[in-house]
This record gives C-alpha cells, structure tokens and sequence, in this order.
C-alpha cells in the first residue's frame, strides 16, 4: 500500500510537471518545418539556390552534344555520339514544359506569405522578387520554344470534386507572355536592389537584361514572323504576335539595355592588351565587370566537364576523352579581317591554286581578334604549350599536291620533319578534331580541369555587357535610330581590335554576323535565327549549302625539294566524313510539339503549327 502511495504521488508529479501541448508538439529533429525554413534567411537561400540551379538553357550549361547540334560545329568525339551528325531537328527538338519548377516556385511565394513571419519586410520583399524573377526567366524559356503557354502564377489546388476543368488552363497568347515577363520584371527590379552587387542572384540589372533579351526577341517575332510569305499563327494567338507591337518591343528592350550601359555598374571586359587573349579571359576570370548575372561552379561543391570534353587531343590531362566538339570553317571565316574585308579565308587564288604561306598561321593574320578567343587554329597555343595542329603532308606530284596523313598522329615523314600533328587533325577519326579546329571558348587552362577527377569550375555567363550592346545595336537598328546602332556595334568590335568606327554604313547582316561571332557557343544562334525566321533558310538539309554543312580546313606541309616553297603549309577545305547529314530545320522547328500527354490531361490547350 505504501509502495502505490509513492507511485500515484510520482506519477502525478510527472504529470503535472508536464506541459502537455508543448510536449507532443514537440518539432521532429529530423524534417525541416514550414515555420522553421521560411523564417530561417540561410535555409531560404539554399532553396533559391536550387531553383537558380534549375534555370533551364536548350540543353543544359556547358552541353557539348547540345553545341554541335545547334551551333558552327560538328562532333568529332565517340563514334557511338555521331548521331549528332546525322540527324534532323525532330518535332520536338526544343521541347521544354517544366510547370514542376513553375508549382514550386507559386507554393514558395505562398510560403512566404503564410509563414515567415519573422523575416524584415524588406528580407521578405527580396526574396519574393528572386522568386518571381527566376519564373519569368522560366516563362521566357517557355515562350521561345512553345509560343503561348498557360500563364500560371498562383498554386492550382485539387478540390477532389471529380472535375478537374478548374485545373486545366489553356494557353495564354504568345504576346501575353511575353507582356507577362516584362510586367514582373518591371514590378520587381526596385525589389532586387540589395543584390545589386551579386553577380550569381537576380538584381535589378539582371531583371533589365531579361527584358533586354525578352524583348528583343518578341519584336523580332512581330516584325520577322509577319513577313513571311505564311506567317506562322495560330487562330487563338498562341502563335504569333501582332506586326503593330513591334515598334513597343524594340523600344522597351532598346531603352532596358541602355539602363544597363549607362549604369555605370558594368563594363566591356578590357584588361589585357591582347586582343584575342582579352576575350578569353573575359569568359574566364571570374567577377569582371563584363558579367551581369551567371552560373557559378566551385572545386569543392560543383563542377563541369566541358574542358575534359574539348580540351585539345595532346593537352589532355585525363586518358579518355577530349575533342569533341570541333568548330567549323564556316564559323572561322564569319570572323571578318581587321581591315573590313570579309572573313573568307584565302586558301586558293583566282585560279584554284593552292597558296602557299610561310608560317601556318600566317592564313589567320589580322583576323578579328574574337577568332582567337574563340577558337584554336594552327599555329597556336593554349595553355602556354604549342597545339599541334597539321594534317599531313602535300607532296607535289605530276603538277599537282597529292595530300598524305601519317599513319599515326604525331609521326615524322621522310624528311625527318612533322607529317601529321599530335593535334591532328584526322578526318572519320575520334577524340581528335575533324575540322583542323578546336574550340578555346569556356575551355579551362587551369591544372586538373581536363580530368573527370578535378573538372573545371569556371562560370557560365546568363547574361553578360557584350549581348547587351548587341541588344541595344539591334533594336536601335531596328527603331530607325542608325547613328545609335552603329556606335554600339562599333564598341564591341574596337574591344575586338577593330580600328575605331570601323563601320559606318551599318546593315542587319553586319548585325547578325556580329552576333554569331561575339556570341559562339552561348546558346544564342539557335534563338536567333529562329527569331528571324531564316532558320529554314540557313539550314534547309541542302548538301550544297554552306551553311547547313558543316565544312573543315586542313592544313599541309609542302614537301617540295628544291622548290622555294618546300616545307611552307597550303591548306585544303573538305567535307568531314563524319559530317553525314546537312542541317535541316523544318517550319515545325519554329515552336516545338506540346507532349502528347500533356495534351490528353488539359483538352484547353491547342497544338502547335505543323504538329
């Protein structure tokens, strides 16, 4: 009996000491709760960081095989990757509907909202403009490669009623988004000052820079599409864009580009008195001032294999790999001559003859200096050490150069001098260029960067001052205001080592070959062309075009005994063997097919054009 006594008594001191509600309630030490993330700074910036990093491009930052499908280049990695040079755009080459990434970031606003009740206004203010930042470059993505899709800004919520129509919301107009776009980011880029030091979170001169770009390309699209002889539409208008909206769009995107210039918070990367060298860098050294908004990459956290990819075949650190994507002739002689004289290489004389020069790249001599930075040709270095790049020997026999590759690559001829380079190139080879280039663009020289065990941490740029000036070239341009235009264009190229002013009669075709040289391999061309309706024109599958081939340029060293010109290099253009099928892209291309799918569970929404 004195035993339960003592027992009731400790039973009801437990009891009563007891909060109960606090101790039930207790928060699980292992899930994070919605009370403890949204009013936890630090947590909420690690979200971010996941959305940040789920910002789409075609096909992901630093793809390789994504480049050579959709820029001047060609793959010359495994023969098991050479589809890439056998293929045709599918209907739903582009295609891209991640209304996952949309839901996430409508239900973090909500958040927000609901829980964080502890955070500043200001804090709150901020993160919620990096939220609808990120979903308006979402929606721009969406836009360029879809047309019109469902606007969705709000969580859409099953009421387990047995109809879903409430759920199914059908296409915005192509305009509308695009009008979308520009409506957040205008209401949102005062909220992003305080990042406005942050060159990897949105700010407000990253939310200038979209609307530079978004703009940009909805005006395009008004003036270009409606010029076609069959304007690609659709009757609801989720293809298509009124003619009468492109003066607006050119002006918008023209007047958010100037903001950025006349800032004064960036400017034109310039530091080394190389021109070429200049450019490379520019895309290499982290925080210049020439980029607005990118992706960052750290050894310790995340890296990316686009060295390891690309880098040249003699200078790679790892034992796989390397050379994969090769540029072509065709990009190397968009590069004009420092003089203005067009790109074109001068290989052959009036007659057909082959020229002799002294030096291997005396063929590249004053050449815009952005060739450099973007590509290694022969005779030059990368990573301080000489690229060994020669495809043979040019033996002349019964009045004619009869070309000769080494068996293996780096062999000596008969003369005891080089007959094929370490470098190549080597055509129906892999991990070797098949197109006598390489690409110097993004690659890293640092140690390590060419092994899958280090790989390379520099960035990838969104947004950077260089497009801006185009931008802003353009859209001028286009608004009538040449004087204007023609400085901008004018500016990049001096950085480029063109002689001040160096066009003054400034045409669309300068502007867009501007573009396709200053912007190589970032991911860019395909948007363009697209947006000027000249994609099918470009690459319309035709084995006579020289822009829908991929075309190369070997170079040979003369064995020539006697003759003043033995032992100089003549260089050869061919078609690489690996190159199977020309570019061909389709008036389908233009918006790609919506998933069959996601047809069948939203009846609202409209097919595409062609599909």
């Amino acid at each position: 009996m004195r035993h339960l006594f003592i027992l009731s008594v400790i039973i009801s001191f437990f009891l009563t000491a007891c909060n109960n509600d606090d101790w039930l309630e207790r928060d699980p030490k292992n899930i994070i709760t919605d009370e403890q993330l949204w009013n936890d700074p630090v947590l909420i910036k690690s979200l971010l960081a996941n959305y940040y990093d789920r910002l789409p491009a075609l096909h992901g930052v630093f793809n390789t095989g994504g480049m050579t499908d959709i820029d001047d280049a060609m793959w010359s990695g495994h023969f098991d990757g050479n589809w890439h040079n056998d293929f045709q755009y599918g209907d739903d080459y582009g295609r891209y509907w991640d209304y996952g990434l949309i839901r996430d970031i409508n239900l973090a606003l909500d958040n927000i909202d609901e829980y964080s009740i502890e955070l500043d206004e200001e804090q709150k203010t901020l993160f919620r403009g990096e939220l609808r930042f990120i979903r308006a470059f979402v929606y721009f993505e969406l836009v360029k490669r879809m047309g019109g899709v469902p606007l969705v800004t709000e969580q859409l919520i099953y009421d387990y009623s047995g109809d879903p129509t409430p759920l199914q919301v059908p296409r915005a107009k192509e305009h509308e988004v695009y009008d979308f776009i520009y409506t957040e980011l205008e209401e949102i880029k005062a909220d992003l000052a305080p990042n406005n030091s942050s060159q990897t979170r949105a700010n407000t001169f990253t939310t200038l820079a979209l609307e530079s770009r978004a703009m940009l390309y909805a005006a395009s699209l008004a003036k270009y599409n409606n010029r076609m002889a069959s304007p690609i539409t659709l009757p609801g208008g989720e293809v298509g864009i009124p003619a009468d909206k492109a003066g607006d769009y050119y002006q918008k995107s023209l007047q958010a580009s100037q903001t950025i210039i006349n800032s004064g918070n960036y400017g034109l990367y310039d530091e080394n008195p190389d021109k070429g060298a200049n450019f490379y860098e520019m895309l290499i050294n982290k925080g210049n001032r020439e980029i607005i908004f990118a992706k960052d990459y750290e050894l310790s956290l995340k890296t990316h294999r686009f060295t390891y990819d690309n880098i040249p075949r003699s200078l790679t650190e790892d034992n796989e790999g390397s050379s994969v994507l090769t540029p072509s002739l065709n990009l190397v002689e968009s590069f004009d001559y420092l003089d203005g004289s067009n790109g074109t290489l001068n290989y052959q004389d009036g007659n057909g003859a082959y020229i002799p020069y002294e030096n291997i790249s005396d063929i590249f001599e004053n050449k815009d200096a952005r060739l450099y930075g973007t590509v290694i040709y022969p005779g030059t270095n990368f990573k301080s050490t000489p690229v060994s790049i020669q495809a043979g020997v040019a033996i002349w026999e019964n009045d004619n150069y009869v070309f000769r590759a080494a068996p293996n690559l780096g062999n000596q001829y008969d003369d005891g001098n080089l007959w094929t380079g370490f470098d190549g190139p080597k055509d129906n080879a892999q991990f070797v260029s098949n197109t006598g280039f390489y690409v110097r663009k993004f690659v890293s020289e640092a140690a390590g960067a060419s092994t899958r065990g280090v790989a390379a941490q520099n960035w990838w740029p969104w947004f950077r001052l260089g497009e801006i000036y185009l931008n802003a070239a353009e859209a001028a341009f286009e608004t009538g205001q040449q004087a204007e235009a023609t400085a901008y264009i004018n500016t990049i190229r001096e950085r480029a080592g063109f002689p001040a002013n160096s066009i003054s009669n400034l045409t669309m075709e300068m502007i867009r070959n501007e573009r396709r040289t200053e912007l190589a391999f970032e991911d860019h061309r395909y948007f363009d062309l697209k947006r000027w309706r000249i994609a099918h024109e470009i690459w319309n599958g035709s084995d006579d075009s020289e822009d829908a081939v991929v075309y190369g340029l070997f170079p040979y060293r003369i064995v020539r005994p006697g003759h003043e010109d033995n032992n100089k290099y003549i260089f050869h253009k061919m078609r690489p063997t690996r190159f199977r099928r020309p570019r061909f892209f389709r008036f389908a291309n233009y918006y790609s097919s919506i998933d069959p799918n996601v047809l069948n569970n939203n009846p609202k929404l409209v097919r595409n054009p062609f599909h």
